[in-house]
């Protein structure tokens, strides 16, 4: 007969461990959520204990009970052997890279990375004596494998780039990497591992901007880092040299941000296939980049792998003057222009990747745009672009 009161053994659902995972009220007198723990100096009862450095914690910049909270619920979620915490996205992709390299080693950076990623490559990796080579992200494995070098340690990934949205076909580059004993790195804020899972998928370091999705309302800065079993031990390594750690300000709130996670997450999806599909259909419009459309390049790659998008995509507008692109985007209601995304508010930025660029070319002729979707009503979020696109449209229309 079957104990009703024996737990289950089947594993909850991601949903749920955001919801559970690094809280344990029984620690903390019942209260639902850890508390936040402000603190530097940890005081040892005994001359032993200090020597030994086995109690739990023992300086607050190595852990605390609030970071470790986040930690676990982040290591769960990306299903992976550690996590580390830092004070931003770009330190969590730096700190990354640096675990794995050192001095006359090569990296490959997909040519649509994060642009503050590319400059930390041109400026600090480059003064250490590390060199990077840029590859086009669509490139297929026989092509990226002829910029392998001996000295190669590190491919980095980003699926799809922040701003124009190329897909990768990272189950290949991990095998790839993995047959001569290179690092795949991915920076996975975009998904998150709620819609990828990186690390199942061959990578063997996954990094989010905590800032984004995690905290989701625009209100902290954080990072996170997640390796595989055998990345454990040089994450672990550069935390400790680098003194890497977060505010217990921002870990608290990226441990409420990520309680109400999958809920934004869909909405932001969902909201942002139906805005992005309402673009492909206006006369202002050359081109939505949205890796869940049908049109989209690397569709089928999103559509194998992918369980889900974020709200962040582009768009590329007929050709247009600055004065009209700005007659339509310093006048919206509701879509403000800002370099982040990820919160609960629309965003909508201007953005010419041309500048960034070394391995690929951009050619679009018209002004391209970055929206991110928020939590508001669709509705609105429509009215609003619409009436932006009028006001293009005259000004468009006075100035020819």
């Amino acid at each position: 007969m079957k104990d009703k009161n024996k737990p289950s053994s089947k594993p909850f659902s991601p949903a749920t461990n955001l919801v559970h995972k690094g809280r344990n009220p029984s620690r903390h007198d019942g209260f639902v959520n850890p508390p936040v723990y402000r603190g530097s100096t940890v005081l040892f009862p005994t001359l032993k204990a200090l020597k030994a450095r086995t109690q739990t914690y023992t300086y607050g910049r190595r852990a605390t009970p609030t970071t470790n909270a986040l930690e676990e619920a982040i290591c769960n979620l990306e299903g992976g052997e550690k996590t580390i915490l830092t004070s931003s996205g770009l330190q969590a992709v730096t700190t990354a890279i640096l675990a794995f390299v050192e001095k006359d080693d090569h990296i490959l950076i997909p040519d649509s990375v994060y642009q503050p990623t590319r400059a930390f490559c041109d400026s600090t990796l480059k003064r250490l004596g590390v060199t990077t080579s840029y590859y086009d992200p669509t490139l297929n494995n026989d092509d990226l494998g002829q910029l392998l070098t001996p000295k190669t340690r590190v491919i980095f990934t980003e699926s799809p780039g922040s701003q124009t949205f190329e897909m990768q076909d990272i189950p290949s580059i991990s095998r790839l990497a993995h047959q001569h004993g290179i690092w795949v790195l991915m920076d996975n804020t975009w998904a998150t591992p709620l819609y990828f899972k990186a690390l199942e998928h061959g990578v063997d370091v996954s990094i989010q901007a905590a800032t984004k999705y995690i905290v989701g309302h625009a209100d902290a800065m954080l990072g996170a880092i997640t390796g595989v079993k055998r990345a454990s031990s040089g994450l672990n390594k550069i935390k400790e040299s680098l003194g890497v750690c977060p505010g217990s300000e921002e870990t608290f709130l990226a441990l409420r941000g990520m309680r109400t996670m999958a809920v934004r997450l869909e909405y932001h999806y969902r909201a942002g296939v139906e805005i992005a599909n309402w673009l492909t259909k206006h006369e202002c419009v050359a081109r939505v980049i949205h890796p869940a459309l049908e049109s989209h390049p690397g569709h089928a790659i999103w559509k194998r792998d992918f369980c889900g998008a974020s709200g962040l995509f582009a768009i590329i507008l007929k050709p247009a003057s600055e004065q009209v692109l700005a007659a339509m985007v310093d006048h919206m209601q509701l879509f403000k222009m800002g370099y982040s995304w990820g919160g609960y508010e629309s965003l909508i930025l201007p953005f010419d990747p041309r500048p960034f660029r070394t391995a690929t070319s951009w050619n679009e002729p018209g002004p391209a745009l970055r929206l991110h979707i928020g939590l508001e009503d669709t509705g609105d979020l429509i009215t609003d672009l619409a009436a932006g696109f009028e006001r293009l449209k005259s000004c468009e229309a006075k100035t020819s």
